[in-house]
């Protein structure tokens, strides 16, 4: 774990890492930054093409559902008008697909991001805490096949990196 204290040398580090071949690193950050996102060759999320099959069958249960109460098993004459009104359907149709979707996001990402996530041996590193409030971190896995811990500890540090340390905890 090094720790940076801007943005733009943990970018130039990230971008070195990659380029040398170590795969599995990872950037802690107060804030969300682009830059970071692109170094670590992060791709879009998901989770919105997800969400779309997710919405129709919340809509499409909505719409069963109230075909089954007004049509099938308690059709009531109102007026002359027929049991089974689509347009009447509409509203609580698409209401009940996005409350469907918004679960559903819910649900993906908590799925996708490995939440909920009580232990990491992240946390136990001193001063690790300063990722939520002004220091930026990079971590490299040991089990990276191009992990060398002395040969890391220097190129971090010509990187710009604080301070280098290293955590033997975890699974």
């Amino acid at each position: 774990m090094a720790e940076f204290d801007a943005p733009e040398p943990l970018a130039r580090a990230l971008v070195e890492l990659r380029r040398r071949g170590y795969r599995r690193v990872d950037a802690f950050t107060p804030y969300p930054l682009k830059a970071i996102d692109d170094a670590l060759g992060l791709e879009r999320s998901p989770i919105s093409w997800l969400l779309l099959p997710i919405w129709t069958v919340a809509a499409a249960g909505a719409y069963l559902v109230q075909w089954w109460c007004n049509a099938y098993d308690y059709p009531i004459d109102v007026g002359g008008r027929p049991p089974h009104s689509p347009p009447a359907f509409i509203p609580i149709t698409f209401e009940m697909g996005i409350l469907g979707a918004a679960l559903g996001a819910i649900l993906l990402f908590l799925v996708l991001a490995g939440l909920p996530e009580l232990y990491h041996p992240v946390f136990s590193m001193e001063g690790f805490e300063r990722a939520s409030d002004d220091r930026f971190f990079l971590g490299v896995d040991a089990r990276d096949p191009a992990f060398d811990a002395s040969e890391l500890i220097k190129e971090l540090s010509k990187l710009g990196a604080l301070r280098v340390r290293f955590s033997r905890t975890g699974p």
